[in-house]
């Protein structure tokens, strides 16, 4: 299978400054990293928001325990407006491998909120139906919950 990409467009009724930083604060990513049913206990995350910087989180099933660990590697960081790092299964075990990138973009709207565009551009040969779309609009909504408390 040849490459594949997607991009979900997410609007957070927060400034951009905070969305931001909920995506490079392990403390605000413990809370939000994760589809449903998953958890990103904060001992399992380090970020180090520069280029070049690294980021490991792990998921962890609610369900059962199995964990599911990703990592990369930030390749560009413009605060507020652009984050684009790798994203990867750092044991080479799961589908999130071979390495993908993704590019988070923050705008500004007119009325206060923050509109997101995360792109996530994956080499085969992934298939459509390894979750990694589902997964990802699925933390987002959990940011979203996050951000209106």
């Amino acid at each position: 299978m040849s490459d594949r990409e997607f991009t979900i467009v997410r609007v957070f009724d927060a400034p951009r400054e905070l969305v931001f930083q909920a995506w490079v604060d392990p403390d605000q990513l413990t809370e939000w990293a994760g589809p449903q049913g998953f958890s990103a206990p904060r001992d399992r995350i380090v970020v180090e928001p520069r280029v070049g910087g690294r980021y490991d989180a792990v998921l962890v099933s609610d369900a059962d325990g199995s964990s599911y660990p990703t990592a990369g590697v930030f390749r560009e960081i413009v605060a507020p407006e652009r984050l684009v790092f790798t994203w990867s299964d750092p044991t080479g075990k799961e589908s999130v491998t071979p390495e993908s990138v993704v590019t988070v973009t923050f705008a500004e709207t007119h009325d206060g909120k923050t509109s997101v565009s995360l792109h996530l551009l994956a080499p085969g040969p992934l298939s459509a139906e390894d979750g990694a779309e589902d997964g990802w609009a699925q933390s987002l909504d959990r940011l979203a919950a996050l951000l209106r408390l």
